[in-house]
């Protein structure tokens, strides 16, 4: 966003992003994949540029 000169408020003024979208981002909640790829349009940038995966620390990987 920074890189952009988009802030939060011009997301939730101009774009309609609800506040309680950022709030969710914030606090590493669930969203939806419609709601990341409306994000990337925004910013004009990819997935792997605002998320990231992190595995549960129990969750078994079976090759």
């Amino acid at each position: 966003m920074k890189e952009r000169g988009i802030t939060q408020y011009d997301l939730y003024t101009c774009y309609g992003i609800r506040r309680s979208l950022l709030d969710k981002l914030r606090h590493n909640l669930n969203i939806e994949i419609y709601t990341l790829d409306n994000l990337c349009s925004i910013l004009h940038c990819d997935f792997g540029d605002i998320v990231e995966h992190i595995p549960d620390e129990d969750e078994n990987i079976s090759e």
